[in-house]
């Protein structure tokens, strides 16, 4: 992949190692623990990982990228270095940790949601942590799957000097704890209701052929709530 793809992409490697000791120390990482990281890059937090956990598996999408991670860490023994797409494959893990291109954050989500798994620590936009974390008016589809679905605490706000190249915008490392697991078919009924955000909900139910009496808005209700009516659609 070529530097210019990359950049498109969103690919802005971390370069900071207190940075990446600081992803490692929040994931509280023990020897029983197993690792999935989505996005080997130049592998900064590789090797750290698997100072602390029983296994880690690592994904690459990049090939030049995981031809340079197999060079350089292939003798580490608890460490398994794959190439593909790491949301294509089925792994079980206790602990996910990446560093995802930022055009992917919304993908990244979206699968945890799906998962099963003890904590997830992702290095995310800054405006896309605000999003996840949004309430009232600002709420979005994502808002409602992450709060539905994880405890979400910022851990870190990563400047933007921290990355090679160094992105336009600031970034957030996020903890996420899960609360409950949902299936791809509610995550599609959220973001149907939110395709329709500024009717009541009311005229949104109709539209699915359903009957529900409330004249209120999305952004007017709970997490719960919302959940519940995409349920039912």
């Amino acid at each position: 992949m070529s530097k210019n793809r990359r950049q498109r992409l969103g690919q802005h490697f971390l370069k900071s190692q207190n940075i990446a000791q600081k992803i490692v120390d929040s994931a509280q990482i023990t020897h029983q623990d197993t690792i999935f990281e989505i996005g080997t890059g130049p592998g900064i937090l590789t090797p750290l990982l698997c100072r602390e956990a029983k296994s880690v598996t690592t994904i690459e999408a990049d090939e030049s990228l995981y031809s340079d991670a197999i060079l350089k860490f292939s003798k580490i023994p608890n460490l398994e270095i794959m190439y593909g797409d790491g949301f294509g494959i089925d792994v079980n893990f206790t602990i996910f940790v990446s560093n995802l291109p930022y055009s992917e954050s919304k993908r990244a989500i979206e699968w945890l949601a799906q998962k099963k798994f003890r904590c997830a620590i992702t290095m995310v936009q800054q405006e896309f942590a605000d999003k996840l974390l949004a309430k009232g008016r600002d709420i979005h589809a994502i808002s409602v799957i992450a709060d539905y679905c994880f405890d979400i605490e910022k851990i870190v706000k990563v400047g933007k000097s921290n990355f090679s190249p160094p992105p336009k915008v600031d970034s957030m490392v996020l903890r996420l704890t899960p609360k409950k697991q949902i299936g791809q078919e509610l995550i599609h009924s959220v973001e149907k209701l939110f395709s329709q955000r500024r009717k009541t909900i009311s005229n949104i139910a109709k539209s699915f052929g359903k009957s529900i009496q409330s004249d209120k808005r999305l952004e007017e209700l709970s997490t719960d709530e919302i959940i519940k009516i995409a349920k039912q659609l």
